[in-house]
């Protein structure tokens, strides 16, 4: 049966062989307005991917046999080494080795670039009359070049199942069905609260309290009980009149918390110790939401330092603990929302308010087509996926609720900042820069926002203003629409603000970008822009967030750390 732990193992082997391309299915499904047979999509996608990792493993063993003086076969074993057993996952490197390592590896010997020997083995495809996508300047040639033809990984049946992308915005491991778990990734508590029972679907996060909680703890909060000396359950005495609220994004790549770990990609210090976290990278489709902007709650393994507006409601009002949803995918967007709203969960008469975040913040313009300007959500478009998706949430959330309406974010600062800069797999040779790599990723038609990522600086400003574009619809929705259970209010310009209090604080732009995909806010900027957001929003909403409850103190000296997370 192919179960969640199979899952894992499927989007971890992506990964190992496909790493880079996380965003582009997405993107590509997303804003494909041109039918095309699902068949044939797939298809497509699985040559383009098929090839970036490619490139990259085979830049990886080249680095590596560099960095250790040793021979590419002596670094392939390396690198299969450095991978975790659990789950199988070193014995499938060696398998690949196995069926691709003597021509691969009888290439590195010629001297070729990775680029030239991905193309070589047919594990690059170039279509008829189009470019041969290099990432590497000047290719060099070979006339001992091997032309034979080898299968790619997906056309074998072992790896068949490996290569579909599995996507998903439930728990994958929920036994009473009420989409909180026990388990930590795979759409589990890393995502949203803590099921604190997972056999009794009336106890879970964020639902108002059953009796005030006297004889267990309900809400999954970790108060509850009554006080002796006057028999008052402590939930009633700590959180009454309290204007306790979760916490719930819905989002995209960055509001998940995309990264791609470097070390993973740099061989200068290759171990073991760099991929121990891999397994539940590729578990959580390589987002870290419990160190997000919105919903972490760990401390950072990934540098930087985790803030969030979880976090801050928490230490607002204790009673908030567990109380949090982040409901985000890798290519979210305004046009694709309804496919993942309702997994939202929320009792509109049991449980208590929410203040939801809308952070589609770019792929509504970002695509990886070349005449990505034909490919981005128009405005009218835009006004009525919202619509429906706000007029959805006003029959799910309860009385009392809140939504912000995040603005698109202004991505001209990723070429700005990073184009002559080197990629962290061109830094040990200061051989790939940013430039050469969004490049790259056009010629194959995976950049994940050809608009911003491109050296045409037209093109980029256009992208831009069809951002504004569709900013300002959010706004203008904000202003004039009313609903039932919530009240909607805009927030605008987050990272330029971001940027400006961290050039304030003594850093750089490129401080605040992930270095692998080039692309998405990092850690850093996650826990910057939760301050600001936090302290903007009590200052010009007070009443948003709820009342700060003077019981905190009470709450830990009685409960502690109330369960954990």
């Amino acid at each position: 049966m192919w179960g969640p732990r199979h899952v894992s193992l499927c989007l971890l082997l992506i990964l190992m062989l496909f790493i880079g391309s996380s965003r582009s299915k997405s993107s590509f499904h997303h804003h494909d307005h041109h039918y095309m047979e699902p068949e044939r999509k797939m298809q497509i996608f699985s040559d383009r991917v098929t090839c970036i990792g490619c490139v990259l493993i085979v830049s990886l063993v080249e680095q590596l046999a560099q960095v250790h003086n040793t021979s590419a076969q002596k670094a392939m074993e390396s690198l299969c080494m450095y991978l975790p057993e659990q789950e199988g996952i070193r014995g499938v490197c060696i398998l690949i080795a196995e069926f691709f390592g003597p021509n691969l590896i009888k290439l590195l010997n010629n001297r070729l670039n990775p680029d030239v020997i991905c193309h070589a083995v047919k594990l690059c495809k170039t279509e008829p009359d189009q470019p041969i996508c290099h990432l590497y300047k000047k290719p060099v040639q070979n006339s001992e070049v091997v032309s034979g033809v080898l299968f790619k990984i997906c056309s074998f049946p072992l790896f068949k199942k490996i290569c579909e992308t599995i996507e998903s915005s439930v728990p994958a491991e929920d036994y009473d069905q009420d989409y909180f778990s026990a388990f930590p990734s795979l759409r589990g508590y890393h995502w949203r609260g803590r099921d604190c029972n997972d056999i009794d679907k009336s106890i879970y996060p964020g639902r108002s309290p059953e009796d005030w909680d006297a004889f267990h703890d309900s809400n999954c909060n970790g108060i509850w009980g009554f006080d002796p000396e006057d028999g008052i359950p402590y939930e009633k005495k700590l959180c009454e009149g309290t204007d306790a609220k979760g916490i719930v994004v819905l989002g995209d790549s960055a509001a998940a918390h995309f990264h791609i770990p470097p070390e993973w990609i740099t061989t200068m210090n290759m171990s073991r110790n760099s991929f121990s976290n891999m397994a539940l990278a590729i578990s959580n489709e390589l987002d870290w939401p419990q160190f997000s902007l919105y919903t972490g709650f760990e401390n950072s393994t990934i540098g930087g330092w985790t803030q969030s507006l979880y976090l801050r409601l928490r230490d607002w009002n204790r009673c908030n603990h567990r109380d949090y949803q982040n409901i985000a995918r890798n290519g979210g967007a305004f046009d694709n929302l309804q496919d993942y709203i309702k997994s939202l969960a929320r009792n509109q008469q049991l449980d208590k308010p929410v203040v939801v975040f809308y952070a589609l913040i770019g792929n509504d313009v970002c695509n990886p087509h070349p005449d990505t300007l034909k490919h981005m959500t128009t405005p009218q478009k835009l006004k009525a996926n919202v619509l429906m998706e706000l007029n959805y949430l006003d029959t799910h959330v309860p009385n009392g609720s809140h939504v912000i309406l995040m603005s698109l974010v202004d991505g001209r600062l990723v070429w700005d900042t990073l184009h002559d800069k080197y990629h962290p797999i061109g830094e040990l040779n200061k051989d790939v820069t940013y430039a050469q790599y969004y490049k790259f990723m056009s010629c194959l038609t995976s950049n994940p926002c050809e608009g911003w990522m491109n050296r045409n600086e037209t093109l980029r400003n256009l992208t831009t203003e069809r951002a504004e574009q569709l900013s300002s619809a959010l706004q203008e929705i904000a202003a004039t629409k009313n609903f039932n259970h919530f009240k909607v209010t805009y927030f605008e310009n987050l990272y330029q603000k971001v940027i400006a209090k961290w050039k304030r604080l003594g850093g750089n732009a490129w401080d605040l970008l992930e270095p692998v995909d080039g692309f998405h806010p990092n850690q850093i900027s996650s826990a910057v822009g939760a301050d600001l957001i936090w302290e903007e929003v009590l200052q010009r909403w007070p009443g948003v967030f709820g009342k700060q409850n003077p019981f905190n103190q009470e709450i830990i000296a009685k409960f502690g750390d109330q369960g954990g997370h």
